[in-house]
Order: structure tokens, then C-alpha cells, then sequence
């Protein structure tokens, strides 16, 4: 059962950061929030067989801290990653130089 509060702390730590953060028209509305669940998921279920017990605070605010550094993290290089190659598949495109918003 804490493994799905774990998944949905994730998820809405992934859409508070697309939705706070730029370049949100540069990928799918759900790859964010998908990347924040599964890290939360993956550090919990490593910690639980680590020995950190369940019902304790650390286990939480590591899972959900590692999940917000990683949808930062994720959405920030993304999207620029994602204006760069939009922008030089342009001027490939076009042949003329393209600016990136």
C-alpha cells in the first residue's frame, strides 16, 4: 500500500514540476510525471531492501527528494536538449539559420 502512496507522491511532484517549470511545450504531458513516479518507486523498494523500514520519515523524504531532484533535473536537460535538436533540425531543414525560443 506504500509503495502506491510512493508512486502517487512521484507523479504529482513530477506535475508540480512540469507545470512550474520551462519548456513544458516540449514534451508529452505525462513523461514528466511518469519519470517522478518511477524514481520514487525505484528508491523505495531499494531502501526497504536496504533495511530502512517502512514506516519510518527517512525512507519517505528520501524516495520523494530523490524524485524531485530527478524530475528537475529530467525536465530541465530535456527540454533543452529538445530546443537544440528542434533548432538544428530547422536550419537543416530550411538552410537558413533558426533562433531557439
Amino acid at each position: 500500500m506504500e509503495l502506491l502512496f510512493v508512486f502517487l507522491g512521484g507523479a504529482i511532484l513530477g506535475a508540480i514540476a512540469r507545470y512550474s517549470l520551462p519548456h513544458r511545450d516540449e514534451h508529452g504531458a505525462v513523461l514528466v510525471p511518469a519519470v517522478g513516479a518511477v524514481v520514487a518507486m525505484v528508491v523505495w523498494v531499494a531502501l526497504t531492501w536496504l533495511g530502512w523500514a517502512w514506516d519510518g520519515g527517512w525512507i519517505w523524504w528520501a524516495s520523494l527528494g530523490a524524485a524531485a531532484v530527478a524530475v528537475v533535473a529530467f525536465d530541465l536537460l530535456i527540454g533543452r536538449h529538445r530546443v537544440q535538436t528542434d533548432a538544428a533540425l530547422l536550419t537543416k531543414l530550411t538552410g537558413t539559420a533558426a533562433v531557439a525560443h
